[in-house]
């Protein structure tokens, strides 16, 4: 990256610079190819943070469908990790996963499972596991809530056989005015379901598989217990990246900590599992990086404090403008042979490019993903009908609380006298981009066409075309758009 004039002497933040335009001969955003080369495995540089609120197993197995990558967070117990790893590496790479339901059920239980999946419907199932129906919310207006499943369906299907060429599927749905059909095997049973959007999300994006052709995902480990034990587990439950979290990552704890995941997973590749990079963090500074790679991290989280839940630079007066600490750290780790992950404070396409221009080789993202169809909260409403789900910070009271349940009244009290971050906040769903993929679409969409402005065919070459300039905060407003007149 170069500054289109001299560097300044202050750090930036991301609504502080613009990049600007180079000459290209990069015709068209679908020459643009986002493979990372950080060893996760991705074809998108986007890393769901591991933030409970945010990353869960819809989350994982949507993203990695699209070539991101979750990462599941500490403080989940290790089965319901082993559980959620398998379930996602079970998933296929293409169909996606269908909500079913029996046709005996009341109408209310499929309305509650309708919001699990962007699809909003669910498929009815004999008990062969074969589909008999349709159900959406279109079938259950005025119907009475205890009223069966298979009173209301549609039993009016048009399925499709797993071995189905999705082109011609997609054209028989236009035909046909079908946003969705289920896929059956050769002996009937349910294989998922093929929307018309997720076709065509197929043909521009490429999963995030491993060896096997299974799904990509991530699980962090944190700093404290039996840290060599958690590593072992996670490896032998093949998540295909380890990411060990801790708010202040440029610590002693830490890079024991690191130490010892780096040992389990050498034990593990000697007995002939795979090599999974590990990433480590937060930190923020050159410094930092060095020593998290000395001890042996591939990837280094960086950011302190950008993060939409997090409030420590308000409570501490700790923390860097997130464009300056990756682009310090991002040179660092380059010249050690490493990568960094930019955590937190991307609120737009232009962040994430921004970026990546820095120097990142993938980009996390909490909160922005909250308020979708996959985060495992809980679906809420407001009294004028906006659709919700509620986030908090991963140091914040409510996290706090969850981590400690298993201390003493006295040590939890006590823990809990120290939190940092928002314990609720509700993120509204975007009508227009309710779920996790039509986020996707907007990102990758403007970071393709960042990367068509520099001259850039990949993350490589937009490290070393990409021009950014520092702009004043009237400059920043200038480039907003008006979503109102201004009379």
């Amino acid at each position: 990256m170069k500054f289109l004039g001299e560097r300044p002497a202050y750090d930036l933040t991301y609504n502080d610079v613009f990049m600007a335009p180079s000459r290209s001969s990069v015709t068209s955003r679908l020459d643009v190819d986002l493979a990372t080369s950080d060893g996760t495995g991705t074809t998108l540089p986007l890393v769901v943070a591991n933030m409970t609120a945010i990353s869960g197993r819809r989350m994982a197995e949507t993203v990695a469908r699209r070539g991101a990558i979750a990462v599941l967070p500490q403080d989940i117990p290790v089965q319901v990790v082993r559980d959620t790893i398998s379930q996602v590496k079970a998933c296929h790479p293409v169909f996606e996963t269908p909500v079913t339901i029996g046709p005996e059920a009341p109408v209310s239980s499929v309305l509650a499972l309708m919001n699990k999946r962007a699809h909003r419907a669910a498929v009815v199932v004999d008990d062969g596991g074969g589909p008999v129906g349709i159900i959406t919310e279109r079938h259950c207006l005025e119907v009475d809530r205890f009223a069966e499943v298979g009173q209301v369906m549609t039993s009016d299907l048009f399925t499709v056989g797993d071995d189905a060429d999705l082109d011609e599927t997609f054209e028989k749905l236009t035909s046909a005015h079908l946003d969705l059909a289920p896929v059956v095997t050769s002996e009937g049973s349910l294989a998922g379901v093929l929307t018309r959007k997720g076709i065509l999300r197929s043909a521009i994006y490429e999963p995030a598989v491993d060896a096997a052709g299974h799904l990509r995902i991530g699980a962090a480990i944190g700093i404290n217990g039996d840290v060599a034990a958690k590593a072992k587990a996670m490896l032998e439950a093949r998540a295909d990246v380890l990411v060990v979290d801790t708010a202040h990552g440029h610590q002693d704890k830490m890079i024991d900590a690191l130490r010892q995941v780096c040992a389990a997973r050498e034990a593990h590749v000697a007995a002939g599992g795979a090599q999974v990079p590990i990433a480590a963090g937060n930190v923020v500074t050159a410094a930092g990086v060095a020593d998290l790679v000395e001890a042996g991290a591939d990837i280094i989280k960086v950011g302190v404090g950008p993060g939409a839940m997090c409030t420590t630079r308000m409570m501490t007066g700790v923390g860097r403008p997130q464009f300056s600490a990756v682009l310090e750290c991002s040179g660092a780790a380059t010249d050690l042979g490493a990568q960094v992950w930019a955590d937190g404070g991307v609120k737009y396409p232009r962040d994430v490019a921004l970026a990546l221009a820095a120097g990142a080789g993938s980009v996390m993202i909490g909160s922005w993903f909250a308020g979708t169809w996959e985060s495992p909260g809980d679906l809420g409403r407001t009294p004028d009908g906006r659709l919700y789900k509620e986030s908090f910070g991963m140091a914040s009271a409510r996290a706090v609380r969850n981590r400690t349940q298993g201390q003493d009244a006295f040590a939890r009290a006590r823990s809990a006298l120290f939190e940092e971050g928002i314990s609720a906040s509700k993120m509204f769903l975007d009508p227009e981009r309710p779920g996790v993929e039509d986020l996707i679409d907007s990102i990758i969409a403007g970071v393709r066409s960042s990367f068509t402005y520099a001259g850039a065919r990949s993350i490589a070459e937009f490290h070393q075309r990409a021009l950014v300039g520092v702009q004043s905060a009237s400059g920043y407003d200038e480039g907003r758009p008006r979503e109102t007149s201004w009379s």
